[in-house]
């Protein structure tokens, strides 16, 4: 079966849940060629879906060693740290995706909570701002910008942000008031 083949056969088995099946069809695909990035990236992504975090990290190791500028296996390698509690590691490869990819939202969205749990708040400023940029009414940047803010002091800071978060996500924003004593206007 040709490539093209087993890929459409394995998204719709993804597509119908049966993960285990497309990721056999992914193997097929490897049988033809061993570094098709797109199968070793879409078994780690399937493997970890199934919770077998070692083999997922497996496969974007795999993958990263044949395509070492492959964007999506830093990614999802740090994610995996994360996951792990390995902020340490997870700063690294998704440094890396973001270095590969600068408006990969997601990428700077997760360097940034790696940032924040490492306590180098002053970092995540800017991957905030630039994450709130490519994402601007997703209310997870903006939420985690006001929060970085008012721990480093900047309560004038931390209101605009606070502000603005409440003029499309007010909930939101009212859970931020009551969690950081920001001021939200009834």
């Amino acid at each position: 079966m040709r490539r093209w083949a087993l890929n459409h056969l394995a998204a719709w088995c993804v597509l119908f849940g049966m993960r285990e099946k497309a990721i056999e069809l992914y193997e097929r695909m490897l049988e033809l060629d061993a570094n098709d990035a797109l199968a070793l990236a879409s078994i780690g992504y399937q493997r970890a879906q199934l919770g077998d975090k070692r083999a997922a990290m497996a496969a974007f190791d795999r993958l990263l060693a044949a395509h070492p500028n492959n964007v999506e296996g830093h990614f999802n390698r740090g994610f995996l740290f994360q996951e792990r509690n390995d902020h340490e590691r997870a700063v690294e490869a998704l440094s890396k995706a973001v270095e590969l990819a600068p408006d990969h939202d997601r990428a700077l969205y997760g360097l940034a909570l790696s940032l924040i749990s490492l306590r180098r708040l002053d970092e995540a400023i800017p991957l905030l701002k630039r994450n709130t940029r490519l994402q601007p009414m997703s209310p997870y940047g903006w939420y985690q910008l006001a929060r970085v803010h008012h721990e480093l002091g900047h309560d004038d800071d931390a209101q605009k942000v606070l502000d603005h978060l409440r003029s499309f996500e007010p909930k939101v924003a009212r859970q931020l008031a009551r969690e950081t004593g920001l001021h939200y206007p009834e």
